[in-house]
């Protein structure tokens, strides 16, 4: 199954050190979270991946061909940023009509893809997608989906004041092709992956709730957080 690994953000949330580094590029544990991505990537024997590039975008290109994985690694260039939605659909025949991944390379995640996929494979009819979701402790800051008994997503709220609940959406997604054709058709020019796509998908997402560590990489709190534990 191949991978988009969304990776071309500037991190202003984490300045200065992203000031001459690439978000996707910072270390944990003195290992670059794209790297990590990577490896869990191949490891699970998924690939080849595609990994869109903007911002200081030669580090994250230098830093793929030099991978031990580098013939599996592909890199897009944005002359402007897509957006989640834009990248996604601007290449969208690198899935080549079949089921992939959509990942946010800016998350630390320690579990296993091999298990999310497995919950898409066995998603209830009807479902298009499935989505990794995880518990915060920062809910306001995340977007918060409420699901039914089936694990069904039922409601979204991005990023809001007291959102009721706090199982997250952890933009680590598979994508069926049914559902790659349904976007091309209905929402071609959408940017926004969570607010022009997803709430369009009530009721045809599964979920797979990860019981691992799960630290979205957005600030130097949360860095410093995912560098006190071990993959």
């Amino acid at each position: 199954m191949r991978a988009i690994l969304l990776a071309a953000g500037f991190g202003t949330r984490l300045l200065p050190l992203t000031k001459h580094l690439p978000k996707c590029l910072v270390r944990i544990n003195d290992k670059p979270l794209l790297g990590i991505w990577i490896d869990k990537i191949i490891d699970s024997g998924l690939g080849p991946v595609l990994i869109n590039t903007h911002y200081l975008s030669g580090a994250v290109v230098d830093f793929t061909e030099h991978n031990v994985h580098n013939k599996q690694l592909n890199t897009v260039y944005e002359q402007e940023l897509l957006g989640t939605a834009g990248t996604l659909i601007k290449n969208i025949n690198f899935y080549q009509g079949k089921d992939g991944l959509l990942i946010h390379a800016d998350n630390y995640c320690l579990d296993n893809l091999s298990i999310l996929i497995k919950a898409h494979k066995n998603r209830p009819s009807g479902c298009l997608m499935t989505m990794m979701t995880f518990r915060t402790d920062q809910p306001s800051c995340c977007g918060i989906v409420e699901i039914d008994k089936r694990g069904v997503v039922i409601g979204f709220h991005e990023k809001i004041d007291s959102p009721p609940g706090n199982l997250a959406n952890g933009a680590v997604y598979v994508l069926s092709k049914e559902m790659l054709t349904w976007l091309c058709k209905e929402r071609s020019t959408a940017t926004d992956f969570s607010r022009e796509v997803l709430p369009q998908l009530l009721g045809r997402i599964f979920t797979y709730e990860t019981n691992n560590v799960f630290i979205d990489i957005g600030n130097i709190e949360n860095l410093e957080k995912a560098n006190k534990t071990s993959f």
